[in-house]
């Protein structure tokens, strides 16, 4: 398995704290960077600025809002990156959700399965170096009703660009099984993936005429590690206000991806209550209806042995690329933490 992790550029205290962190983890021996915009500092600057300060490193956007940007305007960044980087860029791209898409930067929501199909067919298109030409239900290019004719980016991709898709959704996993390099995923319960994550992968994989393998599977949780019981229950309740935020803040009143994932993993009751409290404006008994066994199942907190245990699960299930949010409050404590992990996630890929 490879060792990932996912970073806000503006998401640490410092600007240069959260550099320092990725140039740290990169002598560490962490294989990817993921760098998350969200509703806060935008990726691709970060991104190049990082490409600069490592050397071995995979860096990708984890990720960018397909809408936000158009296709072509993607492909540009990516081709961009991937150059600039010697060909150490990822390129991953997801729906979002209508409030940050509709809330925040004004665009429709509406149809994103189709939105993502076409823009990762207009990238492809765009970085392979032909003329681009497309005729979709989302994009047309050139647009019809003028003069203009199709055109070629005058910038070549000198390296691939590997695409990544992040989906929770039964239809959106389906696709990234269709048309992406790898799944970028959260959630992740691994006793409960093989139907509710594994399976729509493996129907698109199948559609495309596609195979598992080279296919990544790059799963996300926090890492944190507890001396002892009563140290990993403060750990655990201290989890459950973020998980419920997931739960009840995630989305738009109507839309929120992160419940559904976790009803289809056999928490359908307490994912609606929490939702309906967090609604209603009551965050505490949202959080308090989060039980132990959520936290622990979705993340990697425990002891060591457990966080082994729990990473054997990861393995065995199918998890190609475990992408770890170090627990910390300050830059040495994050970095001791993922240090740690990645020593146990070669520990574990290395056991017979």
């Amino acid at each position: 398995m490879r060792t990932a992790t996912t970073v806000e550029a503006s998401g640490f205290g410092t600007w240069s704290g959260q550099a320092d962190f990725v140039v740290e983890a990169e002598k560490l021996g962490l294989d990817v960077c993921w760098v998350a915009e969200a509703w806060g500092s935008d990726a691709p600057s970060a991104l190049g600025f990082y490409a600069a300060r490592t050397e071995r490193m995979l860096l990708g956007s984890g990720i960018m809002q397909v809408g936000t940007r158009t296709p072509v305007a993607l492909a540009q960044t990516a081709i961009t990156l991937s150059n600039l980087s010697g060909g150490r860029f990822l390129l991953g791209l997801g729906p979002s959700g209508p409030q940050v898409m509709e809330g925040l930067h004004g665009v429709p929501f509406a149809r994103p399965l189709a939105r993502v199909r076409e823009t990762v067919e207009i990238v492809r298109q765009a970085v392979a170096g032909g003329k681009i030409s497309y005729a979709g239900s989302e994009f047309r290019i050139p647009l019809p009703g003028g003069d203009a004719v199709p055109m070629r980016l005058s910038l070549r991709a000198e390296h691939p660009v590997p695409l990544y898709l992040a989906a929770l959704s039964p239809a959106m996993l389906e696709l990234t099984g269709q048309v992406a390099d790898g799944w970028l995923g959260t959630s992740f319960v691994p006793e409960g993936a093989a139907e509710a994550y594994f399976a729509p992968l493996r129907r698109g994989l199948a559609a495309a005429g596609r195979r598992r393998a080279g296919f990544d599977v790059c799963q996300g949780a926090e890492v944190a590690f507890a001396p002892d019981e009563e140290a990993l229950g403060a750990l655990v309740a201290g989890r459950k206000k973020e998980l419920a935020f997931s739960l009840g803040g995630m989305g738009s009143a109507s839309t929120n991806f992160y419940n559904r994932a976790y009803g289809r993993q056999g928490w359908a009751e307490v994912a609606a209550e929490v939702r309906q409290r967090w609604q209603a404006g009551d965050r505490d008994g949202a959080a308090a209806l989060v039980t132990d066994e959520m936290v622990l199942a979705t993340t990697l907190i425990g002891t060591e042995e457990m966080v082994r245990r729990r990473l054997r699960v990861w393995r065995d299930a199918g998890v190609d690329t475990v992408r770890m949010y170090p627990a910390g409050e300050s830059l040495q404590a994050r970095l001791d933490t993922l240090g740690r992990a990645i020593e146990l996630v070669r520990e574990v890929d290395g056991e017979a």
